[in-house]
């Protein structure tokens, strides 16, 4: 049975962002029923392996999977920016088709965002990068009973990962920004490729930054909104292309 609440909680998504809309509703039922089948894994295996720390379904579906799809259009549209400015700087031979698309989701834990999206971006190749055993074994089961074709899982430290593979890369709850984590997140980044980060205040952002101003990085911080969570939300997007105009 879809929840109530996460079924109002993408209606809302979709009527606030028309690329949101434009992803999720001529799949929303289907997507719906992933995202269920995925909170009901998450709430199997939770209590012997630690992968949120809720108290209830509902705050599972607000903090953690609303969460993970609210900058969905966000995210989109920085992809298609970056495989245009790609492609006219003759990177490509061809406008990157949405299918060659690969984004990493580094520390992914439970799978978050790095699973909702997925299963919204369908034509998007994801791979799930986690250190810790169990919950990559995790993230494998949920792979295989979601049937989620479009994930490959990784089980390895950050700085262990192949370099230069990925449009573009994702965290949330991973780490603090600062340059070492910066330095290594960019070097698995295809050229022009961007960093997203999932945070919290803005206040908080800003110091994390400060860190960063004297370097050569391009960086953004995008509000966006969860349903139901009366919290402030931002994706913090890091590039190192230099931005144009």
């Amino acid at each position: 049975m879809i929840s109530s609440l996460l079924s109002q909680g993408v209606e809302t998504l979709c009527k606030d962002d028309s690329q949101s809309d434009m992803l999720i509703t001529p799949n929303r039922d289907k997507i719906s029923a992933l995202l269920c089948d995925y909170i009901n894994e998450i709430e199997t295996f939770n209590p012997a392996y630690g992968l949120v720390g809720v108290s209830n379904t509902d705050e599972l579906i607000i903090k953690h999977i609303l969460d993970s799809l609210a900058p969905l259009g966000i995210i989109s549209r920085l992809l298609s920016s970056s495989a245009d400015l790609r492609a006219a700087n003759g990177k490509i031979d061809e406008p990157l088709r949405e299918a060659t698309l690969k984004i990493a989701d580094v520390g992914s834990g439970a799978g978050l965002p790095g699973i909702p999206l997925a299963i919204t971006m369908p034509d998007c190749d994801f791979t799930l990068i986690e250190r810790m055993g169990r919950r990559a074994g995790f993230l494998l089961n949920t792979k295989a009973v979601l049937s989620l074709a479009n994930v490959e899982v990784e089980e390895s430290e950050l700085e262990k990962v192949k370099d230069s593979r990925f449009d573009l890369i994702t965290f949330r709850a991973f780490a603090p920004i600062e340059p070492k984590l910066i330095n290594n997140l960019l070097k698995l980044c295809k050229p022009n490729g961007i960093i997203a980060a999932y945070k919290g205040r803005r206040e908080k952002i800003e110091e994390e930054t400060a860190t960063l101003q004297n370097t050569e990085l391009n960086y953004e911080i995008i509000p966006y909104k969860v349903p139901f969570l009366d919290e402030q939300r931002h994706l913090l997007i890091l590039e190192h292309f230099p931005k144009l105009g």
